[in-house]
């Protein structure tokens, strides 16, 4: 009974027990056995892996809400970096060579300042330009209408603002703390490092 639980318990347990050890202590050997080695080879092989595994702890890191949910995800991290690792698969070079490479060499630059040219330059294009055409276009009325519900909103905005204001001066007298206290620039401006 006694062996057999710990057969269980192995079991149970194979992916947090083989994970470090297939993900870090393997690589971490083979990485200073490819360093002290003349072929350029291995060491590609294993600057990939570390690229790559950097890559999986930083989606890990980011949707670590989403993983916690996936049951099956601890195993399949296990067998993607079994097959990053081993040396018949060459996962790491593999995947290197088919996505990562070709997203930082043959990156392509993207202008999302891009605004197309107008058409039309005969006007200039302000705000009076633009409620002058308004008004053409759908009347006077509909231009007050589209007045009132800017100061409509207007208003709103700023009395949830003085709302909030109220409550910041209630949680303030709650806490009896120092103003300086509750303002983000405070916060922003402390130095949290710890020093040993």
């Amino acid at each position: 009974m006694g062996s057999g639980s710990f057969l269980k318990l192995l079991a149970n347990n194979f992916d947090v027990l083989a994970g470090p050890l297939v993900s870090l202590a393997y690589p971490l050997y083979a990485s200073v056995r490819a360093i002290e080695t003349k072929s350029p080879v291995d060491d590609q092989q294993w600057l990939t892996y570390w690229v790559l595994y950097s890559f999986i702890t930083l989606f890990e890191l980011t949707f670590a809400p989403v993983i916690e949910w996936l049951p099956f995800w601890s195993y399949a991290k296990l067998f993607f970096n079994c097959w990053l690792v081993l040396p018949c698969f060459h996962g790491a070079a593999y995947v290197y060579d088919h996505f990562v490479r070709p997203m930082f060499v043959n990156r392509q630059i993207v202008n999302i300042w891009y605004v197309p040219r107008k058409e039309n330059l005969s006007k200039p294009d302000d705000v009076l330009s633009a409620a002058e055409r308004y008004i053409e276009q759908n009347g006077p009325e509909a231009f007050e209408k589209l007045i009132s519900k800017v100061f409509w909103f207007k208003t709103k905005i700023i009395t949830s603002i003085r709302e909030m204001q109220l409550q910041y001066m209630d949680l303030h007298a709650l806490f009896r703390l120092p103003r300086v206290l509750l303002t983000p620039t405070f916060w922003f401006s402390c130095d949290f490092s710890l020093t040993f």
